[in-house]
């Protein structure tokens, strides 16, 4: 399953799940193209990681905003001439409130969080890997799209719009040697207290190691068959 070499373009890089993927596929190997808005914290965790100049790049983007994914790209290219493996780890969490008392700036939000950045890579990544007949792009979601809970409009829309734009994607990439697929856990536990202070409410929480395990996988050969999957990761309901 080895990744030595892949160029690995993770957004949203600085949270507690991005550090972690970051660190376990410089790890194996890979070469980081690590995105997010805040050039000190980007220069902090390549520090943190004690990462190799020649191996990994920073880029300072808003991906919800047009034309931000082509400057990453670009950068991308000048530094490593080729793209592999796109994550989209951006995107935060609005919910709380049933449906009549939700501003709609609420949902606005979080569809420029979740689908917007994703889509704004898709259109401007998806081409290179096509050309390159090889590709993995892989976003992270919840189970809740599939059953929503009461009072999670705007964070649930946004996952759902994410949803459907990765299994549309999968469905265009038949075939290519280019693969879309979702990662869903209920929450990501970067505080591993479900080891620590184990409990009925963390008993489905997914660490970012699991996360990242599973994203070695899915971007291996090994795992060139799975397409347009929806890999649930927070164990029993």
């Amino acid at each position: 399953m080895a990744i030595q070499n892949k160029i690995t373009v993770i957004a949203g890089v600085t949270g507690g799940l991005g550090r972690v993927v970051a660190r376990e596929f410089a790890a194996q190997g890979a070469k980081l193209v690590l995105v997010g808005t805040n050039a000190d914290r980007l220069t902090q965790l390549a520090d943190e990681l004690k990462l190799d100049p020649e191996s990994y790049l920073t880029v300072v983007a808003d991906l919800a905003q047009s034309g931000s994914a082509q400057k990453v790209l670009e950068a991308a290219l000048a530094k490593f001439r080729r793209v592999d493996i796109l994550f989209n780890f951006i995107g935060g969490w609005i919910a709380g409130k049933p449906v009549p008392e939700v501003p709609p700036e609420e949902v606005e939000n979080m569809l420029a969080q979740h689908f917007w950045t994703s889509f704004n890579l898709a259109q401007t990544f998806i081409p290179h890997m096509r050309e390159n007949h090889w590709g993995r792009y892989v976003i992270i979601s919840t189970p809740g799209v599939g059953a929503p809970p009461a009072n999670s409009l705007p964070y649930t829309v946004g996952k759902a719009a994410e949803e459907t734009l990765m299994l549309t994607l999968s469905e265009e990439l038949k075939n290519t040697g280019v693969t879309a697929n979702v990662l869903r856990v209920r929450s990501i536990d970067v505080e591993h207290q479900r080891k620590r202070e184990p409990s009925p409410k963390n008993a489905s929480w997914t660490t970012p190691e699991e996360i990242a395990a599973a994203l070695l996988y899915l971007c291996s050969e090994e795992a060139n068959r799975v397409n347009g999957a929806r890999i649930p990761l927070y164990g029993a309901p």
